[in-house]
Parts: structure tokens; sequence; C-alpha cells
């Protein structure tokens, strides 16, 4: 179909020669530079080597490099040590008679896993990291990007005010924002993580910053993506015209086509990378007295438990039956043990 296109500067004429004839001495070619095959790119190597240089500034795509959003929430400035003590004296006035410990008869667990996080609390963590990423921006650097411009692309018809881009938004009407977003669109908490993992790369990648001017736009561009990578039945452009009633679907098209093209079109998340997102929440969260809630484990919760280590047991049946012979190697020797546990 087409034309096509080749690296090279022409193609090798097919020659025809029949089967009882004989291959011609072969003479090495004289060496050529890139020049002048007309090929210009880059070796594989130094694109490889280019991605550990920077791999501290990717930590949206490396697993090794920390958040940005972490580092940014632990910046000694004055309003967030304010904002952090006055969270940690209402987490203890209102929570600090009823610490729950663990006994002997109960045993309490928080309902938010890596593979199954809460979703209510993956909202109010990831809208603290969106805080602290406006909170503790770069005021000099970083350009506004039109597309993201909420005074060029506004999301509802009431007039924007002349100093929209003057006032940080507070924690709680971030939270508001994503979390209507998320309910009307059924979202799951994965695609929170997610959404967080495509903000990051965005800033990294297009070298923006995220202030009160366009935040709302890039984390409304940020899950769409999001929802339309990880989940399986994704919503469609025009659902979200129904959920932010002013806004059109031209410009939902062309806030999702921009957005990738900044992104370079990586949207592939490693699990290591959603792990490392997933774990520096938990750790937002408890330096900020977000704490997950915790419940006492019920027998539903236990019976599952039983079911998941009956399959893990089956699992390594001929494992462990391979550790215990007498003629096994050395590197059985270092088998699991396994130690009965027991479920009332």
């Amino acid at each position: 179909m087409g034309s096509t296109t080749s690296c090279c500067v022409s193609s090798s004429p097919k020659i025809r020669r029949n089967a009882h004839s004989r291959l011609d001495s072969y003479q090495p070619e004289p060496d050529l530079s890139r020049e002048d095959t007309g090929c210009n790119l880059q070796h594989i190597s130094d694109r490889e080597n280019l991605d550990e240089m920077n791999m501290e500034y990717n930590p949206s795509d490396h697993p090794r490099a920390s958040t940005i959003f972490l580092s940014k929430s632990q910046t000694d400035d004055v309003p967030s040590r304010n904002v952090r003590e006055k969270r940690k004296s209402l987490f203890i006035n209102n929570h600090g008679t009823r610490r729950k410990h663990s006994s002997c008869s109960t045993i309490f667990l928080d309902d938010n896993t890596v593979s199954q996080p809460n979703l209510k609390y993956t909202i109010k963590c990831v809208a603290l990291a969106i805080y602290y990423h406006i909170r503790n921006r770069d005021r000099d650097g970083g350009m506004l990007l039109d597309i993201f411009d909420e005074k060029l692309h506004p999301l509802s018809k009431s007039e924007v005010p002349s100093d929209y881009d003057q006032h940080d938004p507070e924690q709680k009407q971030i939270y508001r924002f994503v979390r209507t977003l998320f309910s009307a669109a059924q979202l799951t908490a994965e695609c929170a993580i997610v959404t967080l993992v495509y903000l990051e790369r965005l800033l990294t990648y297009a070298e923006i910053d995220i202030c009160p001017g366009n935040w709302k736009r890039i984390v409304l561009g940020a899950i769409l993506l999001a929802s339309k990578v990880w989940d399986d039945q994704a919503v469609w452009n025009v659902d979200y015209c129904q959920i932010l009633k002013d806004i059109t679907v031209e410009d939902m098209n062309e806030l999702e086509r921009q957005f990738l093209e900044l992104l370079q079109f990586n949207i592939n998340v490693p699990s290591s990378v959603y792990a490392k997102y997933y774990f520096d929440l938990r750790s937002l969260s408890e330096s900020n007295n977000l704490s997950f809630p915790l419940e006492p484990l019920s027998r539903e919760k236990a019976q599952k438990l039983e079911a998941i280590s009956r399959l893990c047991d089956d699992k390594y049946k001929d494992v462990r039956r391979a550790a215990r012979k007498r003629s096994a190697s050395v590197d059985n020797l270092c088998g699991v043990q396994w130690v009965p546990a027991i479920l009332s």
C-alpha cells in the first residue's frame, strides 16, 4: 500500500541468476560514513547510555529513580510544615484515643494492597501529591502551554478570574475535582496511581510545571489517558463531556492528542514503576498522617487468605517435595520452610 520508505538511499536491484551460475568472489566495500549513506540514526547503545544518564530525571520510567512528589513533599518550607502540623494535630485529637493494635484474638488490617488499593484513600494521596507539586513548584522556570491554560480553554462557562494563576489550590479542592471525575466515570484506584505516573512523566518530558493556571487540565488529560490505558472498558471522550457540561468533544480530543505527543507516545507503565509509586504514596500518607483505615480481620477475609495460601501451597508443592529428597542438590538445601497456620 502506497510508497515504501527505507533507511537506505536506494534499494539494491534484484539480480536474477540461474541455479548453475557461480557467485563472484567477495570484494569488501570501502567503509562509508553515516553522512555518505544518508542514515543519521542514533545507535541503540547511545540511546541506552542516555537512558542510564537520565535515570534520576525520569522517575516515571525507571524504578530506581525517586518520585518527584515525594521529594517535593519533603521540602522544608514553612507553609508545608504548617500544613503537616495542622493535619497531625487534627489526627491526634480525633484518632489519638482510638488507635488500634492487633492482639491474639483480633488482627487489624488495612484494606489496601498494591494489587487492590483503597480507592478513597488512594485518591486522597494522589490529590496530596498534586498539591505538593503545585505548592513547591519552580516559580521562576517552566513554561505554560496553551492547551493546558484554563484561561484559553476553560472547563466551565463561568468567567475565569483575572488572578486565576496566582492562588494555589487547597488539597481539598484538588481532591474534590479528582473524586468527581473518578466517581462519575467509575474509575479504579489503580487508574489513580497511573494518573500520577503520567502527570510526572509529562512534567519531565515537556519540562513544564504544574501551577494554579493549568493543574485542572493537566490532571484531566492524565486521567483521560490513564483510564483508556488501564481499564478494559475505557470511558469515551464524549462521556467526560457529560461530567464537565461545558467542555466540547473537540477540546477533549485535542487535549488527548497533545498530551500523547508531549509524552512521546510513551504510555508504558512497568510493574516496578507502579509499585514504586504505590509505596511512595503510602509513605506520603504516613508522613502527613493520612493513614489507611484499619479493620478487624473478618471470617470472610480469613477464608479468602486461607484459599490463597492453599493455591500457593499447591503451586510450590513440587518444589518442597524436591527439597525434601535425600539426594537433593545443593541448590535445594535452602528450601522454603513452611509453617502451618491456623485461622479460626
